[in-house]
């Protein structure tokens, strides 16, 4: 039974918009600048979740774990970056429920902040392109502070910001980065059942619940203590 929380955080991609169409364009795109074979939305899909650095080094790796060598990523990285400044919202698109969701958070009060491992160079224009960055008191990207998800320092970061005890807060993700740090900083976890997890099925994970649709929220914490 979850408790009733009086702040709620959001990762953004891949719970609340499907980054990876433009994501999988400027990889394939940077691929070709180097090169080297396109690797496609299929794959990226699978790859996504972890930040900028280490998508870049599994699109040179063609595999989920390992190290390029370091003069090969220093080459993409910048290639990568130019692109994705100038496709950061051309194709992605916000998950289905996701305003409803949000709009049924916001008219019940709860403090709404955003974590996500984005770099805020790219977390802003893409919250603010497809309509709900003025949902979010906070919004803290991946280089907002020293650590960045899985670590629980963002999250208890909000927590300080909002002046909520962690027991008292709610993170919603997709990932198994996004449990292991509401586990980390005493957060209660939620999780959308479609997101980036490495094709991993996030029951896996254990979080507290797990939905379909962000608009589902409204079911859990109606009925929470």
């Amino acid at each position: 039974m979850l408790r009733k929380p009086k702040m709620v955080l959001m990762d953004v991609d891949g719970t609340l918009v499907d980054s990876v169409p433009d994501l999988a364009f400027c990889t394939d795109a940077m691929m070709e600048q180097l090169g080297l074979p396109a690797r496609g939305e299929t794959k990226v899909r699978q790859w996504v979740g972890n930040g900028v650095e280490r998508l870049i080094k599994r699109a040179l790796l063609d595999s989920l774990e390992g190290e390029p060598e370091e003069a090969l990523y220093q080459k993409a990285e910048p290639i990568f970056l130019a692109l994705y400044k100038e496709n950061t919202s051309k194709r992605s698109r916000l998950y289905p429920g996701v305003n409803e969701g949000l709009a049924w958070l916001k008219s019940r009060g709860y403090r709404l902040g955003s974590v996500t491992n984005k770099a805020a160079q790219f977390t802003y224009p893409l919250l603010r392109d497809l309509g709900i960055i003025d949902y979010f008191e906070i919004i803290i990207s991946g280089d907002t502070l020293p650590e960045k998800k899985p670590h629980p320092a963002p999250l208890l970061h909000a927590a300080s910001f909002f002046g909520i005890a962690p027991e008292k807060a709610l993170m919603v993700g997709d990932s198994i980065s996004d449990v292991k740090a509401a586990r980390a900083a005493g957060f209660q976890i939620i999780c959308l059942s479609y997101g980036y997890n490495h094709g991993i099925d996030i029951a896996d994970s254990h979080p507290d619940g797990v939905i379909d649709s962000l608009i589902e929220i409204k079911g859990l914490l109606s009925e929470a203590a």
